[in-house]
């Protein structure tokens, strides 16, 4: 199929320029020494207005809005084709709000910090372009690109093992790059005639998987090779999420990386893998993935229980948040795979509300994640770089501000009511119940070993005697507590008012479901 440019074709809008401006932030921080924060700082706020801008243009019907399309290199089948609908868009807004949270925690970057905030910029416009790409080539490009600024600031930046945490970061996520590579190639190839080339789009391709012409197009040229490339590339987003048993990359690499950069990889990074799963896996491969439903509902719900599990067995704080980010991350899987499976009536009002739940969890996780990564920062700034969970005691005593701020965020991880995570989760139970009972039965367990651990956190670290040397321990300062309080005011706003993204994120959700074919 030739890819043909739709009359109202556009040029470059508000979405290129959100990918640009980093980049070119980055190379003014780049030279700009010690001046490097504020440039970065000021280049995030930028990307966060032009952010809200973005939210507040999505299309009333839930379809993909802001559409940026030109001719790039037609013979390849490779099209300049941008635009978001409120999935796009909420991950667009999560990746500058966690940017700027990240850099704002990193004010204690005084080995290269030009170096270090370009690269931080750039892994944002990384971010950007993978969440706004609609055309495969471009999209690669920033999957890519967010890939390369990460590996350096755990290599060069990281913690006494950062080495190996690096290079087994990066051999696992090239490794899923090439499981997408090979399989999108496969596809282009079987898309193209005599005389025209394939396909790279994912809205045409997504379209000719819901009308059924993709399969036997792809079989015509290759065999019947769809289930396999549906495996790798449920392969390649499943490293980046991550799902067991495809997680082994993510403790070290979280513990090793200064902990503003494991804010950036748990916060946005992670999110790649489970936007992926939804913008391009279902859509085109959503019949093979429903012929493999049960055992990704396996690993989901292994991912849910083990994540947990294997958090409660932890000594290290950043290891604790590590696993318990591998747990959060399994309910959107847990939602993702339950829904794949043909449905209408009461099924659908469960696809939906299993589907809205992910992708609000998605956001949720996102920010609780990020700023306990943040307050643990602050933590390690207090203690000399000490992170055990049983290093501290009794923390609330001199430091009540800091231990009742991160006790509002853990309670977020926990899923207390009246906070964020707490109305995601449920809309995922209460999608996934009626679509897998048992699946969603036996992944409560990871809700209640998750309140085990995190209670257990609260008790070893911020109750009991106060050891004599944390007797003078200090508490968050002013511009620290300004910093924090907009993120904790909106944990508490999104508890209350969901509805707030919920009602930007259920046209959208109506849509996908409209145009998946299972």
């Amino acid at each position: 199929m030739n890819a043909i440019l739709p009359p109202a074709a556009t040029g470059f809008g508000i979405l290129t320029l959100i990918t640009v401006v980093p980049l070119l932030g980055a190379v003014v921080a780049l030279f700009s020494g010690r001046h490097a924060r504020g440039v970065a700082l000021f280049t995030a706020l930028i990307n966060l207005a032009l952010a809200l801008v973005i939210w507040t243009r999505l299309p009333a019907d839930g379809g993909i809005g802001l559409v940026e399309r030109l001719a790039w290199a037609p013979s390849l089948g490779i099209e300049y084709h941008l635009g978001v609908d409120a999935l796009g868009a909420l991950m667009v807004l999560l990746s500058s709000i966690v940017t700027l949270m990240s850099i704002d925690a990193a004010h204690r970057v005084h080995h290269q910090p030009g170096l270090y905030y370009g690269l931080v910029l750039t892994l944002e416009s990384g971010l950007f372009g993978s969440f706004t790409a609609l055309n495969f080539f471009h999209w690669f490009l920033f999957w890519e690109l967010s890939l390369i600024p990460a590996f350096f600031l755990i290599k060069l930046w990281g913690g006494p093992r950062r080495g190996p945490a690096a290079t087994q970061f990066l051999v696992y996520t090239m490794a899923g790059s090439v499981a997408l590579l090979v399989c999108f190639l496969a596809v282009f190839l079987s898309t193209g005639a005599t005389n025209a080339p394939g396909t790279m789009d994912f809205v045409q391709l997504s379209a000719m998987a819901s009308s059924g012409v993709l399969t036997p197009m792809v079989t015509a040229h290759l065999g019947a090779v769809m289930p396999w490339l549906a495996i790798g590339v449920l392969a390649g987003f499943s490293v980046k999420v991550p799902m067991m048993p495809f997680h082994t990359w993510l403790p070290a690499a979280y513990a090793e990386a200064p902990s503003p950069v494991t804010m950036l990889l748990t916060g946005a990074m992670s999110k790649m893998g489970v936007y992926g799963l939804l913008r391009i896996a279902l859509p085109i491969f959503g019949a093979q993935i429903a012929a493999l439903r049960t055992p990704l509902l396996v690993l989901a719900v292994i991912t849910v229980v083990m994540g947990a599990w294997a958090a409660a067995a932890q000594k290290d704080l950043k290891r604790v948040f590590a696993y318990s980010s591998v747990n959060h991350l399994g309910y959107c899987l847990l939602g993702i795979f339950a829904l794949a499976i043909p449905a209408a009536g009461a099924a659908h009002t469960s696809q939906a509300a299993a589907l809205n739940g992910v992708i609000l969890q998605m956001f949720n996780h996102g920010l609780t994640a990020a700023a306990i990564f943040w307050f643990l920062a602050m933590i390690q700034m207090r203690s000399g770089g000490l992170r055990g969970i049983d290093d501290f005691g009794g923390l609330r005593k001199p430091a009540p501000v800091l231990t009742g701020m991160l006790g509002i965020a853990l309670f977020s991880s926990l899923g207390l009511p009246g906070l964020n995570n707490f109305v995601s989760e449920f809309l995922i139970f209460r999608g996934v119940f009626p679509l897998s009972w048992i699946s969603a039965t036996v992944s409560v367990l990871g809700l209640l070993v998750t309140a085990a651990v995190l209670l257990t956190v609260i008790q070893k670290v911020f109750t009991g005697p106060v050891p004599e040397r944390w007797a003078a321990f200090p508490d968050l300062h002013h511009s620290e507590r300004l910093a924090l309080a907009p993120v904790l005011a909106l944990m508490l706003l999104i508890g209350l008012l969901p509805q707030l993204i919920l009602n930007a994120v259920n046209p959208t959700v109506l849509n996908l479901l409209a145009h998946w074919r299972f």
